[in-house]
């Protein structure tokens, strides 16, 4: 599903283009998802286990594009992407009323508004779309993403114990939240 660009002032004043991805974009994407992935543990995800090639991660993001059920859209500061999150419509007949969300933004542009910004039009498209619930999830401990999900109106609805094991072996909780359109 294709995103149409949009310019967004940031916080601070920078200009933000949110845009869909392009299959020329997936060396930068590769390159992204891993360093967010070595920022925090609050992603599913190590950065080595991302494995994409710059070819297959091309493939994928045209089947994004081409997709009525998916929605990627990539922030870019200055040409360089600075975030990205997805907006995945359930099927079915019992589930379509459903979609979740994720999102993913490199700590050099935390607390700018990005995030707000890309659950804002997520929320708008999925309304836009008939959608009556939204939903995610976010590991224990990511207490920045928790308050981001609060403010934007989602509730939690219950924990998955153990869902996470770090490389240390410490154990935590994935917690599920939703909101209602």
């Amino acid at each position: 599903m294709l995103y149409r660009t949009k310019n967004i002032a940031l916080r601070d004043g920078t200009n933000a283009v949110f845009r869909s991805p392009e299959a020329a974009d997936a060396r930068e994407m590769n390159e992204f998802l891993k360093k967010c992935f070595s920022e925090t543990d609050y992603l599913i995800r190590y950065p080595e286990e991302w494995t994409q090639t710059e070819e297959s991660e091309a493939r994928f993001l045209e089947d994004v594009n081409a997709s009525q059920h998916t929605l990627m859209i990539v922030c870019t500061i200055d040409g360089v992407i600075a975030g990205n999150c997805s907006l995945m419509f359930m099927q079915g007949r019992k589930r379509e009323h459903r979609a979740s969300i994720a999102l993913g933004i490199l700590k050099k542009y935390w607390g700018l508004g990005i995030g707000s910004a890309m659950i804002s039009e997520m929320i708008r498209i999925a309304g836009e779309r008939g959608i009556l619930q939204l939903e995610l999830d976010y590991i224990e401990g990511n207490e920045r993403a928790c308050g981001l999900y609060e403010k934007m109106g989602f509730v939690h609805v219950g924990e998955k114990p153990d869902a996470i094991r770090l490389k240390d072996g410490t154990m935590l909780k994935e917690y599920s939240m939703v909101r209602k359109l």
